[in-house]
């Protein structure tokens, strides 16, 4: 049979449809864009001439789907647009030109769904085309895989099989947990004394193989040792049949098992790749980033690096077999899961040209390598850090931190990093240091009865800081910059007895109590005067080049609110603009770098910014708040902007978008 894969046509840099000048349509064919994750377009029927008339144009309502999160970044194929929505994870495809429904498929309700703790997190779907038809690829919370008919939403004959659940179709969808090795109910899952697995981002199609990653509970809500690893998994994009597994907690024999110094590589797990993967369909690799072994924040009864948790991963498409690894921390406990899709990205070094991918992270680090061979583009080093207080817990004496590109983010609490706007403000936030353990980066987490008398230990970036989920990085792949938002956010979990932590959940995994897991509540200083202890900004983008490996600029994210501008302690006081302390969603085009925010008194804007300057282009207000993501396509010569707003996507144009057809709001 005949398979094209549709992403593959913008690998690294976007194909453009008709000319430059004349755009009649340009796609948007994965959640990130392309295969490569860029989120840009080459799109530029909107530019800095003509930003200020953009409008409103029409919205999709999602609430008869209980759509919530707005997580889902749609594809644009073929004049419409294929998302998902709700926590039943509903698949809907839509018309791009007015937002109306043409089809959908939901599958039927399982305990596996119900117990799902990323019910309405999906992120996306996947589509390829197979003898001529498209079909999309979806992986649902009870972590089965369909395959539907782009037309109908209806599930494709000949793929997969029977499901032993009443209700579900006869073809077109495969049960993933028969393929990783554990007993397992059809409707009930893995018990859970075992573990538990699910999914929260799309599957990808690469070279006739769907890759299949995964997720699990997390780990700050996790007291017990058991769980299962979160291997991945491939499929035949045609008939469905398995292909391979990769084990990402290495059994005897296996690449890295030394990495686990007891037995808990038989009976721990997570290390799943809950955010999207990225691939190079001409290496034939897919690229899987991972999250930390079980239970967050204390490791003592899982010794050791622990590969492959908390790692990039270059797997070969047709065997699974890895072609090469990079551990970005190791012995991770403090919630450090790589949380967005690496980007790949063409870039010349020294005037060679590399074949680069680049992992932005939640400890504000971009990690760049050659990702042909997995070579660092700059030395990593292995860089000292400090020891556990927590009996039992032995963490890694180094931390591999990159000498190139520098940090974007906190990393290290210091007294000068304080607030100081004025004397008085600076004191006070000294002062509601003084009960907290602090200092460089990878200060680990104290239990609730540590010697020292503290109330717990405060590390930066926190595990809501620096890159997160709702901060996808996004890149220009021609000109080699990557745009990553990050927010100055630090952490204190408290570290109480597995017995304690074990009453705050209903159904937890594993059976053995853990010697310590974190407590209820996330605490940390706060300053009297109700502002950040740290100078701003509390957000920002930051502009960085992969041909050098340097910064170019950083701007804060949106204006700084009214909150502090309006606050009693700061009157008189010219602070700046402090940036919102939340992420930018971004999308970068062949005339700009875009990111919807807010301003200062919370309406939801969408700001132009040049992308070699920072210089902000435009501003105009939005209907909604955008989070997670968004994404531009044009559609019959048309550009249309589409935000994630929670229940509803929103989309913007220049006037004249609904000739021929009219608006509704659907």
């Amino acid at each position: 049979m005949k398979i094209k894969f549709i992403a593959a046509l913008m690998l690294l840099c976007a194909t453009f449809i008709g000319t430059a000048n004349a755009q009649d349509t340009v796609e948007w064919l994965t959640l990130g864009s392309d295969y490569a994750h860029t989120r840009f377009s080459p799109a530029n029927k909107i530019d800095a001439s003509n930003f200020d008339e953009v409008e409103a144009a029409w919205v999709w309502d999602g609430s008869s789907f209980d759509a919530q999160s707005g997580r889902a970044t749609p594809s644009y194929v073929d004049g419409r647009l294929v998302f998902v929505a709700g926590p039943r994870r509903h698949v809907v495809v839509a018309d791009a030109g007015t937002g109306e429904t043409i089809c959908s498929y939901r599958e039927p309700n399982t305990y596996r769904h119900e117990y799902s703790m990323r019910k309405d997190y999906g992120k996306g779907v996947s589509i390829a085309e197979i003898d001529g038809k498209k079909v999309i690829y979806i992986v649902s919370p009870a972590f089965f895989l369909t395959a539907l008919d782009f037309d109908t939403c209806s599930p494709i004959e000949g793929f997969g099989g029977q499901i032993a659940v009443d209700g579900f179709p006869t073809t077109g969808v495969v049960d993933l947990l028969a393929d990783l090795g554990h007993p397992f109910d059809p409707y009930d899952g893995i018990p859970l004394e075992t573990g538990y697995i699910t999914s929260s981002s799309p599957p990808i199609v690469v070279n006739g193989t769907i890759i299949v990653g995964n997720s699990a509970e997390q780990g700050y809500h996790q007291s017990r040792i058991e769980n299962i690893p979160g291997d991945i998994l491939a499929y035949d994009a045609v008939t469905g049949a398995f292909k391979w597994k990769f084990n990402v907690i290495p059994k005897p024999g296996e690449y890295g098992h030394e990495t686990w110094e007891n037995d808990a590589w038989q009976w721990t797990g997570d290390v799943s790749s809950w955010a999207p993967l990225s691939a190079d369909p001409e290496l034939g690799l897919v690229y899987i980033p991972t999250n930390g072994a079980t239970v967050d924040f204390y490791g003592g009864f899982r010794p050791g690096d622990n590969l492959f948790s908390t790692s990039l991963i270059a797997l070969d498409v047709d065997t699974g077999e890895r072609a090469w690894h990079y551990q970005l921390v190791h012995h991770d406990i403090w919630n450090y899961d790589t949380p967005t899709a690496p980007i790949l990205l063409d870039v010349t070094i020294d005037g060679r040209k590399v074949p680069a991918v680049a992992q932005a992270t939640k400890q504000a680090n971009l990690y760049a390598f050659n990702r042909e061979t997995g070579e660092p583009l700059w030395p990593i080093v292995e860089t000292p850090v400090p020891a556990s207080k927590i009996p039992g817990e032995k963490l890694a004496a180094t931390q591999p931190i990159p000498s190139k590109p520098a940090a974007y983010e906190l990393q290290e609490v210091t007294l000068d990093e304080l607030v100081d706007f004025t004397p008085e403000l600076r004191q006070q936030a000294i002062e509601a240091l003084a009960d907290y353990d602090y200092g460089p980066f990878f200060q680990p987490p104290l239990h609730r009865d540590n010697d020292e008398g503290k109330l717990g230990a405060l590390w930066c970036p926190g595990d809501v800081g620096g890159t997160n989920i709702n901060g996808p990085a996004a890149a220009d792949p021609t000109s080699g910059i990557i745009y990553v938002t990050s927010v100055k956010n630090c952490s204190s979990r408290i570290m109480v007895s597995g017995a304690e932590a074990d009453t705050q959940y209903e159904a937890p995994t594993g059976t053995t109590l853990a010697q310590y897991a974190v407590g209820a509540g996330r605490g940390g200083p706060r300053h009297p005067a109700g502002i950040p202890l740290f100078k701003p900004p509390y957000s920002r983008i930051t502009a960085i080049d992969l041909n050098t490996g340097e910064h170019l600029w950083y701007i804060p994210v949106g204006e700084t609110p009214n909150r502090y501008l309006n606050n009693p302690a700061l009157q008189g006081i010219d602070i700046g603009n402090t940036g919102t302390g939340a992420h930018a969603v971004m999308a970068v085009t062949d005339t700009m770098l875009m990111y919807a925010s807010q301003t200062s008194d919370g309406t939801p804007a969408l700001f132009a910014v040049d992308k070699a300057t920072g210089k902000q282009l435009g501003k105009i207000e939005t209907p909604a708040v955008a989070r997670y993501g968004m994404m531009t396509y044009v559609h019959e010569g048309h550009q249309f902007i589409l935000l994630q707003t929670g229940s509803s996507l929103t989309t913007l144009a220049l006037p004249g978008w609904d000739e021929g057809h009219g608006g509704n709001t659907h």
